[in-house]
C-alpha cells in the first residue's frame, strides 16, 4: 500500500464531491451532526494551500482542512475523514499530524483547537501536545459554533449557553513550551467533573499514575 499525503492544490479539486459525500455519510453512520461543507468550499480551500489529502495513486484515502476564528487567533484542523476501506490503519493520526504541522507553518501563534467526543481523536491531538480546555477558553466567533446546529447534540450546546456539551474541548497553546500530560483518559474524567461536580479529585489524580 503506497500512500502519500499532499498539502492539496487545484489538481485535487475533482476530489470535492465525494469527500462532501463521505463526509455526511460518516456523520449519519456515527449518529453524530457535523458542520456541513459544500463542495465548493472544499474547493476553494485547496485552492488556498489549506487542505490535506491522502491518496494511493489517484484513489481517495483521506482529507483535512483548515479554519480560521477570531482574525485568526484560532485555528481549527477541521473535516477530517477517512475513506472507509482505509480505517483502522493509522491513516487519521498521519493526516492529522500533516494538517497540524500545516498550520503550525501557515498560522505560527495561533492557538489550534479541536472539539469531540471521540477517544482517538482525543488521543491523536493529546500526543500534539493538546490539552482539554473548557468551551470559554476556545473561540467565540458565532460563525464556528453555528456549525454545531447540524449535530444532535446542539440542544445540549445551546441549553449551555455554548459552553458545555458532550464534546470535549482539546487546545493546543504555541506559547507554551512545555507538552501537555494529559491523557484521554484525564479528559475523560475532566469532562464529567465538569458534569458532576460531586466527583472527587482523587478519581482524577488517579489517572496520572
Amino acid at each position: 500500500m503506497n500512500v502519500n499525503i499532499y498539502v492539496a492544490d487545484s489538481s485535487h479539486v475533482i476530489y470535492a464531491d465525494a469527500i462532501c459525500e463521505l463526509v455526511q455519510k460518516s456523520a449519519l453512520e456515527r449518529g453524530t451532526g457535523i458542520a456541513k461543507r459544500t463542495p465548493d468550499y472544499i474547493t476553494q480551500k485547496m485552492i488556498d494551500g489549506k487542505a490535506v489529502i491522502a491518496l494511493e495513486g489517484n484513489e481517495f484515502v483521506g482529507f483535512a482542512y483548515i479554519e480560521t476564528w477570531s482574525h485568526s487567533k484560532f485555528v481549527a484542523n477541521s473535516g477530517l475523514i477517512v475513506a472507509h476501506k482505509y480505517r483502522s490503519l493509522g491513516f487519521a493520526k498521519k493526516i492529522k499530524n500533516k494538517v497540524f504541522n500545516l498550520s503550525r507553518k501557515l498560522y505560527p501563534d495561533s492557538k489550534i483547537f479541536s472539539i469531540t467526543t471521540g477517544l482517538a481523536i482525543m488521543n491523536i491531538n493529546t500526543h500534539l501536545g493538546f490539552k482539554p480546555v473548557t468551551f470559554s477558553l476556545l473561540t467565540d466567533d458565532k460563525e464556528f459554533w453555528k456549525g454545531c446546529e447540524g449535530c444532535v447534540n446542539f440542544d445540549i450546546l445551546k441549553r449551555n449557553d455554548y459552553k458545555m456539551c458532550l464534546c470535549t474541548g482539546l487546545l493546543y497553546d504555541p506559547s507554551l513550551k512545555v507538552k501537555s500530560k494529559f491523557t484521554p483518559a484525564l479528559a475523560f474524567a475532566g469532562k464529567h467533573l465538569l458534569l458532576n461536580p460531586l466527583i472527587k479529585i482523587n478519581s482524577i489524580i488517579s489517572l496520572k499514575k
